[in-house]
């Protein structure tokens, strides 16, 4: 389990890499911080992407744009909204 600062996080974003990775996106409510997460495409079936993860501050970085800052957090918002945080999405 986490610790009591870790920072929750909705899932924002998927897509693919060049190197043949799943990149999974999470960004706090407020859409200013990011978590980003690589996974090999065979694995996911063994790892569950769920809606929302609880991580370390010090995983997080920055999100600087302002549109995607407004873009992440209204996806956070919906998916807070609409799912559970263990819901496997």
């Amino acid at each position: 389990m986490g610790s009591e600062d870790d920072v929750r996080v909705w899932l924002v974003e998927r897509g693919y890499n060049n190197r043949d990775l799943i990149v999974l996106k999470y960004a706090t409510p407020e859409g200013n911080r990011l978590f980003r997460r690589e996974l090999a495409a065979q694995a996911i079936d063994m790892d569950t992407v769920t809606a929302a993860r609880d991580v370390s501050p010090d995983d997080l970085e920055a999100v600087v744009e302002a549109d995607v800052r407004e873009r992440y957090a209204a996806e956070a918002r919906r998916m807070a909204d609409e799912h559970d945080p263990d819901d496997t999405i």
